[in-house]
């Protein structure tokens, strides 16, 4: 019996994740194949609601605004998997990757940041969308609104972003999305995943490991 593919969207902020998620979600719909979003943090959760008081001004210190992160993700785990296995494509706005990149540009060890992720669902499709240029983040609306929306930190984030890109070893899907049209980022996102959005996946949803390069 075969499942639906669980696909990621990663990237630094303002660069089009929401829009294409939910573009992709659409557009599966439009053609009969079952899809449901998922955005991280989920503000709508009770410690969804904590994260957004943080996000937009509160306080945490550095290692427990990450666990509530990664809790986060924990405690919508069972409705992802359930969605995946009644044959929805799973489309995520941020997970596991974001959680890491954004605590290790803050100087919190890689390593450590991963290990209370270890075991959620791991993603079949990870699309990772990048600038040419991280300052292009600025120009586009609302920008510095949230805690993290700094260019020079989403310049750190970037390097831990493009340190997993690196130990991919190539099964990440990298989208530039410089100055393109909504339209043709989300032909090129159509290219990556709508055959295997048609066909499902046979295999049983993998937990998440993950391998560092020294």
């Amino acid at each position: 019996m075969t499942r639906g593919p669980i696909i990621l969207f990663e990237g630094l902020d303002r660069t089009g994740k929401s829009t294409q998620t939910e573009s992709l979600v659409d557009a599966l719909r439009r053609v009969g194949i079952g899809a449901e979003l998922f955005r991280f943090p989920n503000r709508e959760t009770g410690l969804g609601k904590m994260i957004n008081a943080y996000l937009t001004g509160g306080s945490l210190n550095d290692e427990t605004a990450h666990l509530l992160f990664s809790a986060n993700r924990w405690e919508c785990k069972d409705a992802l998997v359930a969605s995946s296995e009644a044959g929805n494509a799973v489309v995520i706005d941020r997970y596991i990757f974001s959680g890491v990149a954004y605590s290790a540009a803050k100087g919190l060890e890689r390593e450590w940041c991963v290990s209370p992720d270890l075991g959620l669902p791991s993603p079949d499709i990870v699309i990772f969308f990048k600038f040419k240029d991280t300052a292009k983040a600025t120009e586009r609306g609302q920008y510095g609104e949230e805690r993290y929306e700094k260019v020079e930190f989403q310049k750190l984030v970037r390097h831990e972003f493009e340190k997993f890109e690196e130990e991919s070893s190539g099964s990440w899907n990298v989208v530039y999305v410089d100055d393109k049209p909504i339209a043709e980022v989300a032909e090129e996102v159509w290219q990556i995943v709508g055959s295997v959005c048609e066909k499902g996946i046979e295999d049983e949803i993998r937990p998440f490991q993950w391998e560092f390069k020294k």
